[in-house]
């Protein structure tokens, strides 16, 4: 099972060549062509992980946020939100995981939010302005998304903030594991979420 963090302009062209030789794949590289990515994918049946996000408290996050969505659709109907995201400057993308959320808030009724919107944060000022740790502007992802009200009497805001990279590899494992199981049971569903890893209670 190869692991693919990489950069986003190798997405396609690795994904290609995971197809061709229907070689299983942990995807955690976020930006790229995702519609094709997935069709590439699907149309060769290689069985694969794909997620914006490795980090089990985050993923459980962003379900929470899915289901809250599904059931209470319109709740922060004309609330205005703000996000901010924050990586090391070798990120050359915006984060995949605040993209993914954009979703969740625009089903919820905020005021309509477009990806393009999102803050990016990827310099020195930028780092001291959100608490960045020093130690940490090498490799961290902090994350806030603010909802305001229309009248501002009411404000919403959920962070999460990580620092370092051992989240992100305890994910991958858990991954990898949930993959080869699926594999192993001649699973006829071939490609995952890190949701769906979380939902069979995989996470270790």
């Amino acid at each position: 099972i190869i692991i693919d963090f990489t950069h986003p302009t190798a997405v396609n062209p690795n994904s290609d060549l995971y197809a061709a030789t229907k070689c299983p794949f942990v995807m955690g590289t976020t930006g790229g062509d995702r519609e094709k990515l997935m069709k590439v994918t699907q149309d060769s049946e290689t069985y694969a992980v794909i997620a914006p996000n490795m980090c089990k408290q985050i993923v459980a996050f962003q379900a929470t946020m899915e289901k809250m969505a599904s059931d209470f659709p319109n709740a922060f109907g004309g609330y205005k939100m703000e996000l901010v995201e924050s990586h090391q400057s070798s990120k050359a993308d915006t984060s995949g995981t605040a993209k993914a959320m954009v979703a969740s808030f625009n089903q919820l009724g905020v005021e309509p939010f477009s990806v393009d919107s999102i803050e990016k944060v990827r310099d020195a000022e930028g780092y001291k302005k959100m608490g960045v740790p020093e130690e940490h502007v090498g490799g961290h992802a902090w994350h806030t998304y603010t909802l305001t009200s229309p009248d501002g009497s009411v404000q919403f805001q959920f962070k999460h903030n990580v620092c370092g990279r051992r989240t992100y590899a305890e994910g991958v494992a858990d991954a990898v594991q949930f993959l080869a199981e699926k594999i192993k049971s001649g699973s006829k569903k071939r490609i995952f979420s890190m949701i769906d890893v979380l939902g069979e209670g995989k996470m270790q």
